[in-house]
């Protein structure tokens, strides 16, 4: 660097987020600067849209089962799907049940505050729950194999107070976690498109609404299978765009490089070449300072966390006693093995490549944008363009869509 004179940009790339002013160096306050990314009408045109075509195709496929095999469609039949779905069904209702908004969006937060020890604990944190309770759904189909929900299975077991109990317990997970799921993808919907926060969280579930009552649990289990598909679509694209294809990063050589340049201790991080809340310089809390370890104090009391939550969340949704009731016995430990280790690859691909990503980018991204779960098109709209940005929006509607549990 030549004396008397700022280098701008600091690290010599992600020019259009930096600007010379007065001879200093100056950083764009934020990334998207408080402005929406895309108008009203595409954020109503994807709740809307997805939601109707979900309703239609899933009940289309519900009643060519009833015309074309014979299902008989009885109260049964409703509420546990014949209690004979195979594991490939099975295992794409996990990945679909356990996808969030969160999944998809925090995920990649976590990546960008912590490095790459963030994606390790949000997948396995996650994951071993599911794993666990592939266990469980064996001892459900060998000592309840006629039951329909947990609570049947504690009153049957413990009497009527451990039945209220648990049903207190399961009801207010379930309140929790679909309030969570709502209003997470609704969050990022309104922050993407401006969509009013309260019309998206009563919109959202309208087609799940459809084609549950339509087609009962089944229905819901052929719903989430064509929601695993697309998700782990968009997971390949993201991490082909990343790490193969994109021309300013299109390599783990450049993206390891970059996560050197941007965690150096070297680097200026001082106004206002740098502003409050915006990742610049060591990980306070990694080792050396680095994005690129496993020892990190804060991924790991993240990763504590994670573990402790998440059993909660599995044990007590009878979303995941339902799909082990439905199961057949042969393919209930299966599935639920399979399941969780092909939800593991979701956030924790997602995030290496949109959370490492944006930080190999050197984004302008704050934490408040982080939290708001906007790192993912963030890294999207600098590596693809804006015109493509509508995929964050349809996967944080594919998270609000497992609403179904209640």
């Amino acid at each position: 660097m030549a004396s008397g004179q700022v280098q701008c940009p600091p690290l010599g790339f992600s020019a259009k987020y930096y600007s010379s002013e007065g001879g200093s160096c100056v950083r764009q306050t934020s990334f998207f600067e408080g402005k929406t990314v895309l108008n009203q009408g595409v954020g109503y045109s994807v709740i809307l849209g997805f939601g109707a075509f979900f309703a239609v195709f899933t009940s289309f496929l519900v009643w060519l089962e009833k015309r074309y095999v014979g299902s008989r469609h009885t109260s049964e039949w409703f509420n546990t799907a014949g209690r004979n779905v195979k594991t490939g069904l099975i295992a794409s209702v996990i990945v679909s049940q356990w996808t969030w908004a969160a999944t998809i969006l925090q995920s990649s937060n976590v990546a960008w505050q912590y490095g790459i020890s963030g994606p390790f604990w949000y997948a396995s944190g996650a994951t071993i729950q599911v794993l666990l309770f592939g266990v469980m759904a064996i001892e459900i189909k060998r000592k309840a194999p006629h039951a329909h929900t947990v609570c049947e299975i504690v009153k049957a077991r413990w009497g009527t107070s451990a039945h209220i109990v648990f049903l207190a317990f399961c009801f207010m997970t379930n309140i929790i976690v679909t309030a969570m799921l709502l209003l997470g993808g609704s969050a990022v919907v309104n922050a993407l498109t401006g969509v009013n926060i309260y019309a998206a969280s009563f919109l959202i579930p309208l087609g799940v609404i459809v084609y549950t009552l339509a087609g009962g649990l089944k229905a819901t289990f052929l719903a989430s299978y064509i929601h695993s598909v697309i998700v782990h679509v968009v997971l390949v694209i993201f991490v082909y765009l990343v790490y193969t294809a994109s021309s300013e990063l299109g390599s783990p050589k450049v993206v390891f490089h970059r996560l050197l340049e941007v965690g150096s201790k070297s680097r200026v991080c001082l106004e206002p070449t740098s502003h409050d809340g915006q990742s610049c310089g060591p990980v306070s809390g990694n080792y050396k300072g680095s994005y690129l370890t496993m020892l990190s104090s804060g991924g790991l009391v993240f990763g504590i966390i994670n573990i402790v939550g998440n059993f909660g969340t599995v044990f007590v949704d009878n979303g995941y006693w339902v799909s082990a009731i439905a199961a057949r016995p042969s393919s209930t430990h299966k599935g639920y093995l399979l399941g969780g280790l092909v939800w593991f690859a979701v956030p924790f691909s997602l995030a290496t490549s949109l959370g490492l990503g944006a930080l190999a980018l050197d984004l302008p991204i704050t934490e408040s944008e982080a939290s708001h779960g906007l790192v993912p098109p963030a890294t999207a709209i600098a590596l693809m363009g804006k015109g493509r940005i509508h995929t964050s929006s349809n996967n944080a509607f594919y998270g609000c869509d497992i609403c179904w549990v209640i």
